[in-house]
């Protein structure tokens, strides 16, 4: 489970850790888990005189005058004119939509916010550039990159010693003479005069002070994106929606044959959805002569109706979309296919054939124009399927949406309504973006007159999808139709909206217009209505006359729109097509010849009049058109008359219809009732049947079209209006039941159908809100309808929210909510009027119940003491004045919306809950103009709002914090939307109300969350919230004044001593007590965390987050760091606090950053991390820290916080871990991203902050804390060092990346398919609190992601521009860090430690001089060294050997010719000094650089060798070795050994490197003091290895311990020699030499028992422990190999140094003689050229006088360890035959005449026996061969070893447990088998036939026999054994066997029974053992 963050502070106190002591020991003793009782903001305020503050300063101290303003925005309106009905009649309803959309919008303006970190967010975008105009920065790598890339391209490393004059100088006096021959650097001109220091200082510091940049945080990249919660942006305006847009124009439309007007109408048509998708476009491309037969009917034509363009909106594109073109001609007699075939009979070509033909057709159509010109016919259709056009228009910038606007994910997309993600899945489409294209339609189909309605065209049209389309076999009507289709540029000129006005710009209205054609839009569109809109839309679709009697065959049906009954009351609202006027009075249906029930597809477009009122109806009238010209007969005969009545209790009536047909002209005062009913004496078509079938679609921004929406606003336009009774319905409304009605009706809204909800939010919230602050009076009584008008209000915002879930920002607003509030929202009846004139601010109210003869509003002065809240409040009837009663009602709506809130019921709350945002900002909106409108803006804060009202607001904010807490599991979701809008409600707050109230809100949110933290399942999560919840609350855009920078903290009233006085009493650096008032300054003390309260509450949130034990650590140290990183960068670019004053009390807000990031320091990422060793830590001055180092990347911490100066006083270096140990290593680690942030941070702070303040707290640091201090800035120094030009090409990989899965992720997040925050949740919680993915230095998967694209591959200006920007970064941090070494060493120079401490500061400034640094830098860094020098010289000497060899022996790129002229350079100033030109220190300087020049020789040669791994270690161990007069030295150089050894996996060697530091270190001890308890010396490590010993040679003679400087490192200390000896334990276990570590623990373990330091003691055993039942679980050894061992010997010149020697190499386990052989060879190969290195294959030995002398050879053997008999009882167990190996054999066998093998009697062996140096392991991996001894065995001498062998394995096999049946039988095979060669039978044949003739070989010839007759026992048991082993299956085989035995035994048996004579007589003196290793012939050599 995971424990508790509570219990874990009680623990923590009772623990006491460094960090328990800062967390809880504060100066009120208010642990951090708790927050303070914060200060009364608004009294502190009045306290202070306003001029309390010096110029700048005074801003900070409150906030400006003119924070708050009111502005009006004029509405943007599309057209240059309004379009709003002009008549002034018209009723409420339209009257309030009308005032709607042309209201100026209110904002509430805080005048500062765009300066907070909300609005303005630091992103890459604005870092780049601010980053403009950086002065370019040189480095060293940069310049130099191009010359010298780096060793591994040089040629010289391939040079090595190739031939003898190339081979190194030897060091010794040569290199003296060179370095006298080199030439100096010029000298620098006033170094060696007498200068005060503190003059230098101030010069220095002058310099450093110039051209630097004022804003550091602009070189870091910017905050990450994903933590800015509170990130928010304005909410676009309200506007009209638009889908994606198409430009369709018109070009030309050319028949084969041209003899009558054609006109064409275009609309666009979805066929999955079967919807026709927009209106119609008409156009008319016909020439002037042909448009000139109209002439008879033609008016003018308007300009709007020759428009060739137009624009189509598409919301949901999809693939199934086809622009339609119909195609329509003059009605002529004769059905459409008769009217078509001349256009598919006769060609163009044809035209001179067919002249008579054309003539004839020319003259009918003329007639036809002439006579029927206002009737048209159909003619021809086609489609275009608008997919292809897209697709294979190909998109080169199809992007627009994907690419472009990929910001992260909570930014507002440019929004184009909640469509944006329409076009997901199969139906992927886009019309924006594609490239114009131009068509020519050439094909037309004839249009059937049984088949024009639209289910018919979607037939087709899903046909011609079809590859075996119908329509493509029939005939075509051929024509060339050229249409333009492009995209829709952003702003066309010369535009028509839908209802024909002018879009801005129209430069000229004669130019030909481009229509914009409304949209029918798919499925459903959700957006408020934002402009007066009024059309309706008539479809006519069929007709049935089938039953009429009489001439009825070219039927027409005309439209009117009738305002009364009388013809002359047709208004001229419909709208005209192509080439006619703008709008008439009536329009026809084109006419299908001799049909008597047609299908239409016509469209009537109608302007409907504002005021549509109860006898407005539209009139169809139907005639029969005579086509031929019969004299007598009528053109048009009406044969039939229906109609519709527009208005139905006050509703507009739409929908489909199918109506009855009058055969007589209508009844008077018909229009009131529908046709349906059956009027008197009226005849009707098919007996009152319905045959017409008609629709009517409505488009208005007037009418809802909704029922409920309808009743409701009835309902209140009655109740405004006063105007009872009312007829709505059934039911009539009197003023006794409209208050029922009402209510009914409110609760009704949430059941209004979303489309219409939304489209009328805005109409239907400003009622809902004027219902509650306007309570209406019903015959003079106030009804109270706050609760239920607050109900409707939740359910409305809860169902406009669920409509446009998809277009909801990530914090999950919903933008048109949001812009209702941010634009629409005003207090009804307060006209807002800008203050400057300030006239009287009035109130409109309702007007009173009818007959009380009052003005129809009265305009009251508001006032502000009556605001009453009182839901209980009614006033009787005529007791008050009706006017005062008025006033009563009127409320306040953020007090009624407060008090509504606290008091509702569960089920509205959970869905007010779950849109909260909206409440509040509506809330804050409120009060906002209650304050502007009321002008009350000069009020105190305590007296603008009522106490009532602020105990509401106290109980609003307790509860849902308390939601917040408990839904945090169930829905988190929810949770995190709910935190943000709760933090946002109350930053809002700050600009309104006393701000001491609402941070006493904020403490009691923090403190209910804490309580809840105990129980909390998953603690993490609600650290998180309330991280964000701070994170808020601080993006405040007075943030820095809302934490009272500039009163000054005072003390406690008693001051109990602060935390670093606890610690240290008096401090290191001052006599008298710390300043507890500086103190407090830079700790999370009570008083700061008073007085700067938000401050105060983030700094504790980091503090927490980066506690060891903290709860989901990983994620909360990046949300906490990240949060203080995005302030500062604010701050950084925030225009008030620009001047250095303002910018340092800014900076105070922060000082206790450095203690907390001090503190955290061994958590922190390590980037001073070298290969396999942990960064060498600066100055270590603390002790109280221990860690159980593991070896691999670290040095162990306690090692690392080694005291550094001369040791202290004897009897202080006492313990090893003094003080309460914490958990160095323990809690989760830093990333490297977080580290790096944090660190940028404290440098900010370390920038800005007064210099004279961080002097006075440097002052009271105890010397631990000051030395951790310099270790953060030797840390800083390594986070930023520049990496150089080419790290950026390969993408250095410490910028920061997101893996490519994280991208992904993030995408989803960007489109909308998860919430972005939740995502981010859930992605933390998938990792494992400890588990730290960011840790991984570079992984493959890895990629740099910006925001911008997905490019890996930057530009080369790209990465140009980021070196340019990493260069500055580099320099300026190691400048601050080098201001603040300043202010240290100024503090400490009076000090008694000083001495340790500039030790350490130079350490850090050695470090930051070493790391690449820019020249700008170098010269500032150069200056300070040569003060610190100068002020600190007696220890140079030692330091400046130590830290150039370390330099020189760890670094590969130093150049060599730099540092010996500088070293020449320092011999010249030694010689130029006159004063101290006969000094011994002239002397001494001289030493000092001969020494350094030696070590550089040799230097330079390990560069040669870099990639010979042997020779790099020798060449080391030699400069060590030389290093013997300097401990110090040696222990740098066996350090480099051991680091390298583990870079090559060499643990042993590591491990031999560490015990001869350690012993090194014990014999310095050892010299300075007898401890029982500590080593002896050398001796006393000689067990682990007796290589030790060589160690010893420090001795009194060398080494005086008291002399200055010596032995002055960190590890010449108990503490010191602990850590060697614990990373020798470290190496040795992991090279498996389990039996070492126990050695080395021996060593180990008197000390710690000394100390008593038992947790480390319990460590120790626990490792001794494992390591002792590894050596059980591992007995035989097999399980660890230690090592392989080869002679190599090198022959010839080429070799240098190496020639003739012979080494012993130690190679890893199981190599075979192949793999070193090639390896060998291929480096060698690779240093000398092809054809130069041999290897000699045979191990014999080598004569030089046959080799050839321009080659190199080298001669490899696999030897063995050997061991003499006395040896072998020792060495016991398979570890002690392989550890402390001195002695090597190989056997070489050879016969007389040269061969190698040959026959029994004549086959000798040669043993040689080689003997090393130094036994293994050793510190390096190759051994000198120091002796050599060889044997020659005789053939019967071998012959007696072979038996002894065969006898040996015969044994083991036998002897095995358990046993092993194969192996037995494969040895007796070997044994007893017949055929084999040499076998035992031949030797004893060759050997045991005759007795030897000499004497000296009887003893030979016995010692062979009694080995045969060893040999048959071993094969009778061997027998044996097996019988018992074998199974049924293996009988015979083993019969086989013992057969095989009993001959061999038959034979043998004469052979071994021979007897000797002379066995039993007395050996001849002087023969001894031949066999014994003594007696051997010393063979000729």
């Amino acid at each position: 489970t995971v424990a508790a963050e509570v219990r874990k502070q009680v623990s923590r106190e009772r623990s006491g850790s460094p960090h328990s002591s800062r967390r809880c020991s504060s100066s009120l003793g208010v642990p951090l888990t708790e927050v303070v009782e914060p200060l009364d903001f608004e009294d502190i305020l009045l306290s202070r005189p306003p001029d309390a503050e010096p110029g700048p300063l005074r801003d900070l101290v409150e906030f400006p005058a003119d924070d708050l303003e009111l502005l009006l925005q004029p509405r943007e309106c599309r057209t240059t004119e309004p379009g709003i009905p002009k008549d002034e009649k018209l009723d409420a309803q339209v009257r309030a939509a009308v005032e709607m959309y042309i209201e100026d919008w209110v904002i509430v303006h805080r005048r500062y916010q765009y300066l907070s970190a909300a609005y303005s967010p630091v992103t890459t975008e604005t870092q780049r550039e601010r980053q403009k105009g950086l002065p370019h920065q040189v480095f060293e790598q940069d310049a130099s990159g191009d010359e010298r890339s780096g060793p591994e391209d040089s040629n010289d490393s391939r040079r090595g010693s190739g031939s003898p004059e190339d081979t190194p100088r030897s060091s010794g006096a040569s290199s003296i003479f060179d370095l006298r021959n080199l030439a100096a650097d010029s000298l620098l001109p006033s170094l060696l005069e007498r200068v005060v220091p503190e003059d230098v200082d101030r010069r220095n510091e002058t310099l450093r002070r110039q051209h630097r940049p004022p804003a550091l945080l602009t070189l870091y990249p910017a905050p990450d994106e994903d933590e800015a919660v509170e990130r928010c942006s304005r909410p676009e305006p309200p506007r009209e929606h638009f889908g994606q847009r198409i430009l369709v124009k018109c070009l030309s439309l050319k028949f084969e044959i041209e003899i009558e007007p054609i006109f064409g109408i275009l609309a666009l048509y979805d066929v999955r959805e079967k919807k026709k998708i927009s209106e119609n476009f008409y156009f008319d491309l016909n020439s002037d002569s042909m448009k000139g037969l109209l002439r008879a009917h033609g008016t003018h034509p308007a300009i709007s109706t020759l428009a060739r363009s137009a624009i189509f909106s598409v919301t949901y594109p999809s693939p199934d979309i086809f622009l339609v073109i119909k195609l329509e001609k003059v009605l002529q007699q004769g059905d459409i296919s008769e009217c078509c075939e001349p256009y598919m009979v006769l060609k163009e070509v044809d035209t001179a054939k067919n002249k008579e033909k054309l003539e004839k057709l020319r003259l009918a159509a003329e007639q036809f124009c002439t006579r029927l010109g206002r009737y048209r016919m159909p003619f021809a259709w086609t489609a275009v399927h608008l997919a292809n056009i897209v697709s294979s228009a190909g998109q080169p910038d199809r992007d627009s949406d994907s690419e472009g606007e990929r910001r992260p994910a909570w930014t507002d997309r440019r929004r184009r309504g909640p469509q944006d993600r329409a076009s997901s899945g199969d139906d992927a489409c886009s019309f924006s973006g594609f490239r114009p294209a131009t068509l020519t339609v050439t094909n037309f189909f004839k249009q059937e007159a049984e088949r024009l309605s639209d289910e018919d065209l979607f037939k087709f049209l899903a046909d011609m999808r079809r590859p075996s389309s119908l329509l493509r076999r029939l005939r075509p009507v051929t024509a060339q139709l050229k249409i333009d289709i492009s995209p829709a540029p952003e702003n066309p000129h010369f535009c028509l909206s839908p209802e024909l006005l002018h879009i801005k710009p129209y430069p000229d209205p004669r130019g030909r217009p481009t229509k914009e054609i409304l949209e029918f839009p798919a499925r459903e569109v959700y957006a408020p209505h934002t402009s007066y809109r009024n059309l309706l839309y008539v479809y006519p679709h069929s007709l049935n006359f089938s039953s009429r009697q009489g001439s009825v065959r070219n039927l027409a049906v005309r439209v009117q729109y009738m305002t009364g009954e009388d013809p002359s009351q047709a208004l001229p609202v419909i709208f005209g097509k192509s080439s006619c006027s703008e709008f008439t009075r009536e329009a026809f249906t084109p006419v299908v010849y001799h049909n008597k029930s047609p299908e239409f597809y016509e469209e009537f477009k109608l302007h409907l009049p504002a005021c549509v009122t109860e006898n407005h109806h539209l009139l169809f009238t139907f005639y029969h058109v005579s086509c031929q010209p019969r004299p007598g007969t009528a053109l048009e005969t009406p044969v039939g008359f229906t109609w519709i009545p527009l208005l139905q209790h006050g509703r507009l009536r739409t929908g489909p219809f199918c109506l009855p047909v009058s055969v007589d002209q209508p009844p008077p005062s018909y229009s009131v009732l529908t046709p349906d009913v059956a009027l008197p004496g009226m005849r009707w078509v098919d007996g009152h049947k319905g045959v017409f079938s008609v629709e009517l679609t409505a488009v208005s921004s007037v009418h809802p079209q909704d029922p409920y929406l309808d009743k409701f606003f009835t309902l209140v336009h009655v109740l405004e209006e006063g105007a009872f009774p009312f007829r709505l319905k059934d039911t009539v409304l009197s003023e006794g039941n409209v208050e029922q009605e009402l209510r009914a009706s409110l609760a009704a809204l949430r059941l209004a159908s979303p489309e219409p909800l939304v489209a009328f939010s805005h109409h239907v919230l400003d009622k809902l809100v004027r219902l509650v602050i306007r309570p209406p009076i019903i015959s003079g009584q106030i009804v109270n309808l706050g609760r239920g008008a607050f109900e409707a209000m939740a359910h409305v915002v809860s169902l406009v929210h669920r409509s446009l879930e998809a277009a909801q920002d990530a914090r999950g607003h919903c933008p048109q909510l949001a812009a209702y509030v941010h634009y629409a929202f005003r207090l009804p009846g307060t006209e807002p009027s800008l203050p400057d004139g300030a006239p009287p601010v009035t109130v409109q109210a309702a007007t009173l119940a009818r007959g009380s003869g009052r003005p129809a509003s009265l305009y009251l002065a508001r006032s502000k003491s009556i605001s009453s809240s009182n839901p209980d409040l009614a006033v009787a009837p005529g007791s008050v004045d009706d006017e005062v009663s008025r006033i009563l009602a009127s409320k306040l709506l953020h007090e009624e919306l407060a008090l509504q809130w606290v008091v509702s019921s569960s089920a509205v709350r959970e869905a007010i809950l779950q849109h909260a945002w909206f409440f509040f900002q509506l809330m804050v909106k409120s009060m906002a103009l209650h304050l502007l409108l009321g002008q009350q803006l000069d009020t105190p804060r305590k007296l603008r709002f009522p106490g009532r009202f602020l105990d509401d607001i106290t109980a609003l904010v307790g509860s849902v914090g308390l939601e917040v807490i408990t839904r945090v599991h169930k829905d988190v979701e929810l949770a995190e939307h709910l935190n943000a809008s709760l933090a946002f409600f109350l930053s809002d707050l700050l600009s309104l109300v006393d701000r001491g109230f609402v941070f006493s809100l904020v403490r009691a949110h923090y403190k209910q969350v804490a309580t809840r933290l105990q129980s909390s399942p998953n603690p993490a999560a609600l650290l998180t919230l309330r991280m964000e919840f701070t994170r808020i609350l601080c993006s405040h855009e007075h943030y820095v004044t809302l934490n009272l920078p500039c009163c000054p903290l005072s003390p406690p009233a008693s001051p109990s001593p602060s935390v670093s006085s606890t610690t240290s009493q008096s401090s290191t650096f001052s006599s008298q007590a710390p300043d507890p008032k500086v103190t407090s300054m830079f700790e999370l003390s009570g008083p700061f965390r008073q007085q700067h309260f938000l401050a105060g509450l983030l700094l504790t949130e980091l503090a927490l987050a980066l506690e060891p034990e903290a709860e989901g650590a990983f994620l909360l140290h990046k949300k906490a760091i990240s949060a203080v990183h995005s302030l500062l960068c604010g701050h950084d670019t925030d225009p008030r606090y620009a001047e250095a004053t303002v910018k340092a009390r800014v900076a105070e807000l922060y000082l206790p950053l450095l203690s907390i990031a001090r503190d955290t320091l061994p958590r922190l990422h390590d980037f001073a991390e070298g290969p396999g060793q942990r960064s060498r830590l600066a100055s270590m001055l603390d002790s109280d820290t221990e860690g159980e180092g593991d070896i691999a990347g670290t040095i162990n911490p306690s090692v690392a916080m080694a005291i550094a100066g001369g040791p202290l006083a004897p009897g202080s270096r006492a313990s090893i871990s003094q003080g309460p140990p914490t958990a160095s290593r323990a809690g989760c680690a830093l990333s490297a991203e977080s580290s790096r942030t944090l660190l940028a941070c404290v440098l900010w702070v370390l920038k800005n902050a007064e210099p004279a303040l961080l002097q006075r707290w440097a002052t009271d640091l105890t010397l631990p804390q000051l030395g951790r201090l310099l270790d953060l800035l030797y840390l800083c120094l390594a986070a930023f060092e520049y990496k150089g030009k080419k790290a950026f090409e390969r993408i250095n990989s410490l910028t920061f990346k997101k893996s490519l899965d994280m991208k992904a992720r993030l995408e989803e997040a960007i489109l909308g398919t998860i919430g972005a925050r939740q995502e981010m949740v859930r992605r933390s919680r998938e990792r494992s609190p400890f588990g730290n993915p960011e840790n991984v230095r570079w992984r493959k998967s890895v990629t740099h992601w910006k925001q911008t694209s997905d490019r890996v591959d930057k530009t080369k200006d790209e990465m140009e521009h980021e070196a340019l920007v990493e260069g500055n970064l580099a320099t300026e941090a190691s400048l601050v860090v080098l201001d603040t070494l300043e202010i240290i060493v100024q503090t400490v120079m009076l000090s008694e430690a000083r001495e340790s401490v500039l030790g350490a500061v130079l350490k850090v400034v050695l470090y930051s001089l070493g790391s690449a640094q820019s020249a700008l830098f170098l010269q500032h860094g150069l200056a300070t060294q040569r003060a610190l020098v100068s002020k600190n010289f007696a220890r140079v000497k030692m330091q400046v050997t130590m830290s150039l060899s370390s330099l020189v022996g760890t670094t590969q790129n130093f150049s060599e010719e730099h540092l010996r002229r500088s070293l020449k350079t320092i011999l010249t100033y030694a010689e130029e000094d006159m004063g101290l030109r006969d000094s011994t220190f002239a002397e001494q300087v001289q030493d000092l650089m001969f020494n350094l020049h030696m070590i550089l020789t040799d230097t330079v040669k390990m560069k040669e060798h870099q990639e010979d791994p042997e020779m790099l270690i020798d060449l080391m161990y030699r400069i060590a070795r030389g290093y013997q007069g300097s401990p110090d030295l040696r222990l740098t150089w066996l350090q480099n050994m051991a680091g390298k050894h583990a870079e090559l996996g060499n643990h042993a060697e590591a491990a031999q490197c560490m015990v001869h530091a350690a012993a090194l270190v014990a014999e310095y001890l050892a010299l300075l003091e007898d401890h029982r308890h500590l080593p002896v010396g050398c001796v006393s490590f000689q067990n682990i290895s007796s290589n030790v010993l060589e160690e010893s040679a420090i001795s009194d003679d060398i080494l005086s311990p008291d002399e200055e400087g010596f032995c002055s490192g960190k590890h010449f200390t108990e503490l010191g020699l602990v850590g060697l000896l614990e990373q020798a334990a470290g190496y040795f276990t992991m090279g498996g030499l389990y039996e070492a570590v126990n050695e080395v623990y021996k060593n180990l373990i008197p000390i710690l028992e000394a100390h008593r330091d038992y947790k480390k003691l319990a460590a120790v055993h626990g490792k001794l422990q494992e390591a002792f039942t590894k050596i059980m679980h591992q007995s035989s050894g097999w399980e660890r190999v230690f090592g392989t061992y080869f002679r190599v010997g090198f022959y010839g010149a080429r070799f240098g140094d190496l020639d003739e020697q012979e080494f012993v190499y130690k190679e890893p386990s199981i190599t075979k003689l192949a793999e070193i052989s090639h390896r060998l060879e291929e480096f060698y190969t690779e240093r000398f050229g092809d054809d130069v290195v041999e290897i000699i294959k045979d191990s014999n030995p080598v004569d030089k006088s046959k080799l050839d002398s321009q080659k190199a050879y080298i001669q490899i053997t696999y030897v063995e360890p050997y061991f003499d008999t006395y040896e072998l009882k020792d060495r016991v167990t398979y570890f002690d035959r392989n550890y402390g190996l001195r002695t090597f054999l190989f056997c070489t066998p050879f016969t007389p005449d040269g061969r190698a093998h040959g026959e029994l009697p004549e086959q000798h062996k040669r043993k040689t026996l080689l003997s090393t140096d130094h036994a293994f392991p050793y510190i390096k991996t190759r051994i000198r061969v120091c002796h050599r001894e060889e044997t020659v065995l005789t053939p019967v001498e071998v012959a007696i070893e072979d038996m002894q062998k065969k006898t040996r394995e015969l044994a083991f096999a036998t002897e095995q447990d358990p046993p092993d049946a194969k192996m037995l039988q494969m040895v007796l095979q070997g044994s007893v088998g017949p055929t084999v060669n040499q076998g035992p039978l031949e030797v004893a044949q060759v050997f045991l036939a005759e007795i030897p003739e000499d004497p000296k070989l009887f003893r030979h010839h016995n010692k062979l026999r009694l080995c045969f007759k060893d040999f048959c026992k071993k094969c009778e048991d061997a027998l044996r054994k097996n019988k018992a082993l074998i199974g049924p299956d293996q009988k015979e085989y083993h019969r086989e066997l013992e057969r095989n035995y009993c001959r061999l035994r038959e034979a043998l048996q004469p052979l071994l029974t021979q007897r000797l004579p002379q066995l039993m007589a007395p050996t001849p003196p002087g023969l001894r053992n031949s066999l014994n290793r003594a007696s051997f012939r010393k063979a000729d050599l």
